[in-house]
Parts: C-alpha cells; sequence; structure tokens
C-alpha cells in the first residue's frame, strides 16, 4: 500500500503542476501578437495538457481508488474524504475547462484577457491547499 500511496501523490503533484502552468501560459499567449509565438504556446500548452497534466490526472485518480480499495468503510464514511473527493471532482471540471480554453486558443478563438487567466491560474492553489489539509488534518 505505501507504493500505491507513493504513486497517487507523485501523480497528483505532477497534475498540479500540469494545471499551474498551463494558465500560466494562457496568460503568455493572451499576450503574445505575433503569429510565430501563437503557434509556439499551442504547441508548448498541447504537449502541456495532453502530455503531462491529463495523463496524470488519470493515474492520479486510478492510485486514489485504488488506495480506496483497501479499506472503502473507513474512506467512504469519513466526512474529510468526502470533502476531498468532492474538490477532486471540481478539479477535473477546472482541466476540463483548461480543455476548452487550449480549444479555443487553437482555433485562434481565445475570448479572454490575459488579466482573466492570471485569476483563472489561482483557483487551483485553493484546492491544493484545502485537499492538503483534509489529508493531514482530517478535520
Amino acid at each position: 500500500m505505501p507504493w500505491i500511496e507513493a504513486f497517487h501523490i507523485i501523480f497528483m503533484v505532477c497534475w498540479f503542476a500540469g494545471i499551474f502552468y498551463l494558465p500560466r501560459l494562457f496568460v503568455y499567449h493572451a499576450m503574445a501578437e505575433d503569429p510565430i509565438s501563437q503557434d509556439r504556446f499551442k504547441i508548448m500548452e498541447r504537449k502541456l495538457y495532453y502530455g503531462i497534466a491529463t495523463p496524470s490526472a488519470i493515474l492520479t485518480i486510478i492510485f486514489g481508488l485504488w488506495l480506496l480499495h483497501f479499506n472503502a468503510q473507513y474512506y467512504l464514511h469519513a466526512l474529510w474524504l468526502q470533502i476531498k473527493l468532492a474538490l477532486v471532482g471540481i478539479l477535473v471540471v477546472y482541466h476540463i475547462v483548461c480543455g476548452k480554453y487550449l480549444y479555443d486558443f487553437k482555433h485562434n478563438k481565445n475570448r479572454h484577457s490575459h488579466v482573466f487567466y492570471r485569476i483563472f491560474n489561482e483557483f487551483p492553489v485553493i484546492i491544493l491547499v484545502a485537499v492538503v489539509i483534509l489529508v493531514v488534518v482530517k478535520p
């Protein structure tokens, strides 16, 4: 079980790295005016989303569910875990929204400013803080 927990944490860190950095790329992409820079950001965003963030999200969830399997009776009745799972669900929605913004940039249909993406970029920090507190403190 420690190996499963270790891989759950490793892929969670990778997932968060991806969803922290992707909106930052959106900030710079929204500010870019020349086609060469815009094309470069499209490549970087695609590779980050599909090559790192999405596989890490899937593996985080798989290893998390695997961990639940070992003591399902306790975990499914623990309020801290129910809240954590709700936050993970919100994070999955955030991840999908990032994919929608990636699609918009890819097709030159971005409608948001760099300021919007700067604010949007802060949301997963709140989720991360809450999840870590829930897992460590178990209030």
